[in-house]
């Protein structure tokens, strides 16, 4: 990687001569602009307003607008006689916990090379201190003709540098928030907490421009004669500045979240506190195996009567034969003569 800056780190008495090289690059399509009717390029030429004739690069100065609109010439000499003293130099002022940078601060991003094999050494020293005190350290720096505000920290074994901006230049959110009160129903976190849970966490490094991805495809489709990636169907955009029912909303982005999971998407309805929960559906649903199993008890129970009804058939037909018996056994002995007394 190309170094963009060279100097070193002051901390303290101790100087680390080192590079700074860009962390970031912009992979966006660019475009040029061109003349529809014929496909020529269209190009900007920097042109006097007074004259009218173009001007080359090394008869172009500076000059800064006053508020009634004249300029005030400023050169370059003008600039190096002021006071600049991190022109080469990034001054460590201060170490603090990262929590105390507020990300809206948070501007490019670049690696700091160590230049040259006696730098190594302080450049790790100050890695590794870093690593240990858990903080991050905040410097100041001048690059491209001004200061700035810089945060130094570790990304693996390479000290990152993030420009910040300059506390004054973070704007004040007034007028952001809704200005009318709004009231949140327990409910409706609790949903908002469920679809939080439900998206889980996510590897960055993972994620991709679907956007620049689609305009490759177009570009590399007109490129073989083609007529480019058919436009998908146009879908009703979310919200679309329409009153939406908030709760289903939550309930359909957790299915929703829960089927691109591949999970199971059953949404449990959640009751706002206070609200008396509706149970006819669920007591009606628990009937419903009972009815359909009364007719089999009465068909058990029937059968069970007529079992018993046999029953007793047999056992009055049982008593009617012991009766018919008994009948004949008293017959039969009073047919029978009496004994004769022997005197």
């Amino acid at each position: 990687m190309r170094s963009i800056w060279n100097g070193a780190i002051s901390f303290g008495l101790v100087s680390i001569p080192i590079k700074l090289v860009n962390a970031t690059e912009s992979r966006s399509v660019s475009f040029r602009q061109i003349h529809t009717e014929d496909g020529g390029r269209v190009r900007y030429k920097k042109v006097c307003e007074l004259d009218g004739e173009e001007v080359p690069q090394a008869e172009i100065g500076k000059a800064y607008e006053d508020a009634d609109g004249s300029m005030i010439p400023i050169t370059e000499d003008d600039l190096a006689t002021l006071p600049l003293p991190t022109a080469k130099t990034i001054e460590i002022v201060a170490f603090v916990p990262a929590g105390e940078i507020d990300p809206l601060q948070m501007d490019a991003a670049y690696y700091l090379s160590a230049n040259g094999v006696p730098a190594a050494k302080p450049y790790t020293l100050l890695r590794e201190a870093l690593k240990r005190s858990e903080k991050v350290a905040v410097a100041k720096y001048a690059l491209r003709g001004r200061e700035r505000l810089g945060m130094l920290r570790v990304v693996d074994d390479v000290i990152a540098m993030h420009g910040l901006l300059w506390p004054e230049e973070i704007r004040a959110p007034e007028g952001v928030a809704p200005e009318s009160p709004v009231s949140v129903r327990d409910a409706e976190l609790d949903l908002a907490d469920a679809l939080m849970a439900t998206l889980g966490e996510v590897d960055i490094s993972t994620l991709h421009d679907d956007y620049r991805t689609a305009v490759e495809e177009m570009i590399a489709a007109k490129a073989e004669g083609g007529e480019g990636v058919p436009a998908p169907s146009a879908g009703e955009e979310p919200g679309g500045g329409q009153v939406i029912d908030l709760m289903a909303a939550l309930e359909n982005s957790v299915r929703a979240a829960k089927e691109g999971r591949g999970e199971d998407a059953v949404v449990t309805e959640l009751k706002p506190r206070g609200t008396p929960k509706e149970t006819g559906g669920k007591k009606s649903t628990s009937r419903a195996p009972e009815k359909k199993a009364a007719p089999a008890r009465k068909s058990t129970s029937t059968a069970g009567t007529g079992t018993r009804k046999a029953a007793a058939k047999k056992s009055t037909a049982k008593s009617t034969t012991k009766k018919t018996a008994a009948k004949k056994t008293t017959g039969t002995a009073k047919k029978t003569p009496p004994r004769k007394r022997t005197a």
